[in-house]
């Protein structure tokens, strides 16, 4: 079928956004600045600096077995962490499926932690369009202030960026006032260059995040495709003086891996990046070994920290 001239023209219009933010990198380059950023996080195991890391995480639970008794009781722990552990910061946000949400938004007393929801078919962002458009409207109408949906992959490994492009945009329009993350399935994406167009369709479509993955195939977040994904960052902003925030999910477990991302963050977009309005971590086991490092390192001595 012939495509209409509207549809030559978007796809016009996509292929001038691509010319505009070339991927100017090899695979040799992305490895070589991921070892060295790596070997920068080395000196960053500090106290402050792990404390800084639970701040940042967007407490998750995205299982099937979830429902209310365990999301109220994640709830009422992260109610009681400063009483618990009054110098360690409490987590960004809690993030959990839609028909959640109202469990968070009746449980959850601490004001500066957010309500999290995935939506729009998450994971595989696989149903009609106004089906997720309705599902990120009921997911903000019950009291999420973000909403993660997935890019359309396999439409974006299609070639279709028109399409893809639009979704978002109606998508961020549906969120009204909640932030959009926007998650583009790295793993599923064969190479940087594919890394680097799906997070500029996502930038230039509105997303305030774009985040690696649903933690829901086998590869995750890596380093080299997260460093693509922030030099697009920077180089957006640099163009449309828009800060977009980024957020690292998927198998990150170890205060060493959260680093990692931590020092990428930190050595190529600066510290202005380095809260929790810019940067975040989706995470389930992190915390846990995060929160035990810290009084570890605090307390010399080793403590059983499973909280969450």
């Amino acid at each position: 079928m012939r495509k209409g001239i509207g549809t030559i023209l978007n796809f016009k219009i996509m292929e001038e956004l691509f010319k505009k933010y070339p991927a100017t990198f090899s695979k040799e380059q992305i490895e070589s600045s991921t070892v060295k950023l790596t070997e920068k996080s080395l000196p960053e195991m500090e106290v402050d600096n792990l404390k800084s890391l639970m701040n940042f995480i967007d407490l998750t639970t995205l299982g099937v077995e979830d429902n209310e008794k365990k999301v109220s009781g994640m709830c009422e722990k992260v109610n009681r962490f400063q009483e618990n552990f009054p110098s360690v910061p409490n987590v960004a946000a809690i993030c959990v499926y839609p028909s959640l949400v109202p469990v968070v938004k009746q449980n959850l007393k601490v004001e500066e932690v957010h309500i999290a929801s995935v939506a729009a078919g998450f994971p595989a962002s696989l149903t009609f369009l106004e089906i997720k458009r309705l599902e990120v409207e009921q997911a903000v109408a019950a009291g999420a202030d973000e909403v993660d949906i997935v890019l359309s992959v396999g439409k974006f490994l299609e070639g279709k960026f028109e399409e893809v492009h639009a979704e978002i945009a109606a998508l961020k329009m549906a969120a009204g006032e909640a932030e959009l993350k926007v998650i583009l399935e790295t793993g599923a994406l064969p190479g940087f260059e594919d890394v680097r167009k799906a997070a500029l369709l996502a930038l230039d479509a509105g997303a305030d995040f774009i985040k690696t993955s649903t933690g829901k195939i086998q590869e995750a977040a890596t380093p080299g495709k997260f460093l693509v994904m922030v030099e697009t960052i920077r180089d957006f902003y640099q163009e449309t003086n828009k800060m977009a925030g980024i957020k690292a999910a998927g198998g990150i477990s170890a205060p060493e891996d959260a680093l990692i991302y931590y020092s990428i963050v930190k050595n190529v977009l600066g510290e202005e990046w380095l809260n929790n309005k810019f940067f975040r971590i989706g995470a389930s086991r992190l915390t846990n070994n995060l929160l035990g490092r810290i009084l570890e390192l605090s307390e010399n001595k080793k403590i059983n920290s499973k909280y969450y």
